[in-house]
């Protein structure tokens, strides 16, 4: 008679746990996508810049995005601007002790509305107003195959679409980020007269102190790269769009999310890059 039959474990040893394996999975999957998001954005890129070097740029499309972006910006861009400063200006002073001249409060508000609150508030100020309305406006026209129209007359919806919206953003952002520093100094000068009795003058001294021009320039280097990011990502994102209307809400709120990442960890990495 045979004998009962014996199961041999396999040799090539044993599996993965399943919540490990799980891991790796997510870890797989987020990979393979911000790497076809990098690739895409790169690529995205490129074909703007050769759509305003082949001069296939409509500049009425940009003027009309340069109105939309900066002009109809500018009522929540002096807002923002004003709160940055007169908030700085409060805490500042605040904080401020017997042992420090109140004078150093005109260097900290200066230095912190320029450096850090101008550019970084209107950006994210910007990714809500501007760019989820470029993400939900291209994804609507793809999802309503409007882009395929585009492609089956054989125009590119890069350059009707896309590079006007992207060379907008770039020209406009450093111009509301200047306003949004002066504004943010002229509140933050306020503040200081009326929460401390700091004058201009002592206040503009104390600016004055501690001023460097690199500082200028590092904010409006700020200011392009956002420009550049904002309009970049929302016009990727809008492309990329799938699934009808729901498809286009889903699209709208991962680009607001990326963008705003995006921003952070871009402004995180300009101090050891410009400030050292």
């Amino acid at each position: 008679m045979p004998g009962p039959h014996v199961q041999h474990e396999p040799s090539g040893g044993s599996a993965l746990p399943a919540p490990v394996e799980r891991w790796f999975a997510g870890v797989g999957r987020t990979t393979r996508v911000t790497l076809e998001h990098a690739g895409g954005l790169g690529l995205l890129f490129w074909q703007v810049v050769m759509a305003v070097a082949r001069l296939k740029v409509s500049p009425k499309a940009v003027l009309r995005q340069m109105y939309i972006m900066g002009i109809q910006s500018l009522p929540i861009v002096l807002v923002t601007g004003s709160l940055a400063g007169i908030v700085t200006s409060q805490q500042g002073g605040y904080q401020m002790t017997s042992a420090m001249p109140l004078y150093v409060l005109g260097s900290l508000v200066v230095e912190t509305v320029v450096l850090e609150m101008g550019p970084v508030l209107t950006a994210i100020v910007l990714v809500g107003r501007i760019g989820a309305r470029i993400t939900a406006e291209l994804g609507t026209m793809v999802v309503s195959e409007q882009i395929d129209a585009f492609k089956a007359l054989g125009r590119d919806p890069v350059a009707i679409l896309g590079a006007p919206r992207v060379l907008a953003g770039v020209l406009v952002m450093p111009l509301l980020v200047g306003i949004a520093d002066f504004i943010g100094i002229v509140a933050g000068m306020a503040a200081a007269y009326i929460d401390v009795g700091l004058g201009p003058e002592s206040f503009l001294y104390g600016a004055r102190l501690f001023w460097h021009s690199w500082d200028l320039f590092y904010s409006f280097t700020k200011a392009l790269v956002f420009g550049l990011a904002i309009p970049l990502i929302s016009v990727h994102m809008g492309f990329q769009t799938k699934g009808g209307a729901e498809g286009v809400g889903v699209t709208t709120t991962q680009a607001v999310m990326f963008m705003t990442l995006t921003i952070l960890i871009l402004d995180a990495l300009f101090p050891p890059l410009m400030l050292n």
